[in-house]
């Protein structure tokens, strides 16, 4: 799982989430005169059925976007599962709100439960299509300096190898071939292109060189590649296993 690809609609989410979970312990009802100590968990079917799902829902919603592959259970995506359920909880909160009976008044813990479900299933919803809100919770860091093509940045960026030497500008091909850690002989950019590290802003597939429609990895927000050739709009990139894909979609990524 990596939390770096949480985006800030999911960050929506699991604040609504947090306060849902409060609103659950307040007060459900309030009387004039009354001291009616009545809350979401009085009635299980509030409580566990109602409050409780749609924190199930944030949470399926969340850890199917920190998966590398979405997940299925029943041939059922299970972010589609958990936005039906914040979905069903902010409906049966709304009915509720409407319908408090005679003689009570709806109490805090419904009020902000209501307000709560309504944010997110908002958050859940809107979250695949408004660009603002896809934007990376967890900025990626940046790189101290611009890397020399084949050289590890600080801060992890996961080759192994990390202690071999690293080639330089300048290095000739055979000696920065003997030096690469990846086991793969250097590419040569064609043109003025220079090698470069970048990051995306959200999860994006990495296909293969030749030109197959399967992707062969995943690029993760939060994590520096390194792009090692130019071709028209696409990039290729080289993920830190040592595997080369092209890059088709190069909107929003950050360079180092």
């Amino acid at each position: 799982m990596n939390i770096r690809s949480l985006t800030r609609g999911d960050g929506v989410v699991i604040g609504a989430a947090v306060l849902l979970s409060i609103a659950s312990f307040l007060k459900f009802y309030t009387a004039n005169g009354i001291d009616l100590d009545i809350t979401a968990w009085t009635s299980l079917g509030n409580g566990l059925g109602t409050y409780m799902g749609g924190v199930i829902g944030a949470a399926l919603v969340v850890v199917n976007r920190c998966l590398p592959q979405p997940r299925k259970v029943v041939g059922l995506d299970l972010g589609t599962v958990g936005v039906a359920f914040t979905v069903l909880t902010a409906w049966a909160l709304f009915w509720t709100l409407v319908d408090v009976g005679d003689n009570v008044s709806a109490g805090a813990g419904l009020i902000l439960g209501f307000i709560a479900a309504l944010v997110l299933a908002g958050g859940a919803i809107a979250t695949p299509l408004v660009p603002a809100l896809q934007a990376a919770l967890v900025p990626a860091p940046k790189p101290a300096a611009p890397q020399p093509y084949g050289a590890q940045p600080p801060g992890g960026y996961g080759y192994p190898g990390a202690g071999a030497p690293q080639p330089s500008y300048g290095t000739p091909p055979q000696q920065a071939q003997a030096a690469q850690p990846f086991g793969q002989p250097a590419p040569a950019p064609a043109g003025d292109f220079s090698p470069f590290w970048f990051a995306v802003p959200v999860a994006r597939p990495l296909f293969a060189e030749d030109g197959s429609p399967s992707p062969i990895a995943e690029l993760a927000p939060g994590t520096w590649y390194l792009a090692v050739e130019q071709r028209g709009p696409a990039l290729v990139a080289q993920t830190q296993d040592g595997r080369r894909g092209v890059l088709q979609d190069t909107s929003g990524i950050q360079r180092g």
